[in-house]
């Protein structure tokens, strides 16, 4: 009843608005996206409060969406938590602004306002306003001057980051088993 509540509240919010001072990236290619994408940084929110080794996957979708699976582990609870969701993009396929939602009708913004248009290998997203930013990235651990860029261009497009949580992303006893992952890569 209490996701039910809040996605309402959420759902009546518009919350697929752009926040203030946050533009999409244009030249976006979705294809180039898809993949595994460690969280290296994130604004605390309840569904990810106590998680670490934090991942999100997406692949496409049969109706042209994308599916998104966000995994994290519990040290509190010795276990993994998923939340598997669908994506759309909100105006055309080359902006970074899509919609996502992980229960219903009810979808929140995507918006990549920082991107590594050449190689895809880390990006700055948003949510539906500024108490919502996650730096991710291709590989668990980025560059010192990389994740300092992505940190100072937030905070000139209004977040607080300050506040930003760095999640670990060590490598568990059987990470690979539980995950599924093929390729044997961590999560």
């Amino acid at each position: 009843m209490k996701k039910l509540s809040i996605a309402f509240i959420l759902f009546l919010t518009g919350c697929v608005g752009l926040p203030e001072n946050v533009k999409p990236v244009d030249n976006f290619e979705l294809e180039k996206y898809l993949g595994k994408w460690y969280e290296i940084a994130r604004l605390d929110h309840s569904f990810e409060r106590g998680l670490s080794q934090v991942t999100a996957d997406y692949s496409l979708q049969d109706d042209g969406g994308v599916r998104v699976l966000n995994r994290g582990f519990s040290v509190k609870k010795n276990s993994w938590k998923e939340a598997e969701g669908k994506a759309y993009f909100v105006k055309g396929s080359d902006q970074g602004y899509l919609k996502v939602s992980f229960f219903g009708p009810f979808y929140g913004s995507y918006v990549v306002f920082g991107l590594d248009h050449e190689n895809y290998q880390y990006s700055l997203v948003s949510g539906p306003d500024k108490s919502y930013l996650w730096i991710l990235a291709r590989s668990p651990v980025i560059k010192e001057d990389i994740k300092n860029i992505l940190i100072e261009k937030a905070t000139t497009s209004g977040f607080d980051t300050s506040k930003l949580i760095f999640p670990a992303q060590s490598t568990m006893p059987n990470n690979a088993d539980s995950a599924g992952d093929k390729n044997g890569a961590n999560d």
